[in-house]
């Protein structure tokens, strides 16, 4: 069973910059498309990104477009985001996400938060 651990999260000051990872285990994340979301209290859960099995980024929600950017490294394991410019708005816990053939597999998350 593939578990996804995300890492990275913490306090930031506006306009910083912050590296979240999603490391597998049990598994490799070579065939998974993968994908980063967030939840801000009493909100929904928001997709932000997401990165094909062979690393095409495929999508940026419109919130983090040119602030964000999704990469992975398929010999770790791993999926990163990388936040910059980031802005109040964007504390949220974040989770990353890997699907395959249907299976969706989900990690605990990590807390962003952004604050003077």
């Amino acid at each position: 069973q593939l578990q996804l651990v995300e890492s990275g999260g913490g306090l930031v000051q506006p306009g910083g910059s912050l590296r979240l990872s999603c490391t597998a285990s049990g598994g490799t994340l070579d065939y998974y498309a993968l994908g980063w979301f967030r939840q801000a209290p009493g909100k929904e859960r928001e997709g932000l990104s997401c990165i094909s099995s062979s690393g095409d980024p495929t999508y940026y929600a419109d919130s983090v477009k040119g602030r964000f950017t999704i990469s992975r490294d398929n010999v770790r394991s791993t999926a990163y985001l990388d936040m910059s410019s980031v802005r109040p708005e964007d504390t949220a816990v974040y989770f990353c996400h890997a699907t395959r053939q249907g299976t969706h597999f989900w990690g605990r998350g990590t807390q962003v938060t952004v604050s003077p």
